[in-house]
């Protein structure tokens, strides 16, 4: 499990993945750690098959007891199948998740961590001073579907908006966004159902001020990369219109 810091300051964005030891068939995902003085929240920490390597990979950067709080975007297994075993490593956790995946997602586990829904409109994460904003970002793929945005570190949490299929040994940063595009067209045409949905979250993105977009698939964007995948994204014809 590769692990790359992706924002130092008084707290730190970790990013984990490019797992070689994955197995071929299964797709290859990226989480992300946000480590205060004493807390630590995972998002969208993995499928099952990744337990025994994020948790070991996470205990390189704070005990157990730290490891407070946990985000699923949506509900979908390579995100969230892992919560069974978080549940019986993390008791006294809490899981923000929409609200109305709750009945669905429990299914993969939940009988200790806390289940603190997420209401349409989003909302925020507090991790002693540092506050995360969670941001809607409905029908991009899940009907409800949530990103986090940092304000501070200037990064947003993107979910599948900005994922890329490619093998597992793929740098970690985009560094040719043209030539990247074509790892991404198809997955958003077919994951993405409605260019609708697709505006407004576009529309809400644009006016917050991001310096890094990191998505739970494929590679990050920094600078001026960000606003060229913001630019590609409206242009492209998704879901039911393709």
């Amino acid at each position: 499990m590769k692990m790359t810091k992706i924002y130092e300051g008084n707290y730190q964005w970790i990013m984990f993945g490019r797992d070689v030891n994955k197995p071929a068939n299964i797709i290859d995902t990226n989480q992300y750690m946000v480590r205060t003085a004493r807390r630590c929240l995972l998002m969208d920490p993995g499928g099952v098959e990744l337990f025994a390597p994020m948790l070991a990979a996470v205990l390189h950067h704070a005990p157990v007891e730290e490891i407070t709080d946990l985000f699923a975007s949506h509900q979908d297994p390579d995100i969230i199948s892992s919560l069974g075993l978080w549940d019986q490593a993390l008791p006294k956790a809490k899981l923000h998740a929409s609200k109305l995946w709750e009945g669905f997602i429990r299914h993969f586990g939940c009988e200790s961590i806390e289940y603190v829904g997420i209401p349409d409109n989003g909302g925020s994460i507090k991790l002693d001073s540092t506050e995360l904003k969670i941001i809607p970002a409905h029908y991009l793929h899940s009907s409800a579907n949530f990103h986090i945005y940092d304000a501070q570190a200037k990064i947003l949490m993107s979910g599948d908006v900005g994922a890329a299929l490619e093998l597992p040994g793929a740098p970690i940063y985009v560094d040719n966004f043209d030539a990247h595009t074509e790892h991404m067209r198809y997955f958003h045409q077919r994951w993405m159902p409605s260019n609708q949905a697709k505006r407004v979250w576009i529309e809400r993105v644009r006016k917050l001020d991001i310096d890094i977009m990191a998505p739970q698939h494929g590679r990050i964007f920094k600078g001026d990369d960000v606003k060229r995948f913001l630019d590609w994204f409206e242009a492209l014809d998704v879901g039911v219109a393709v």
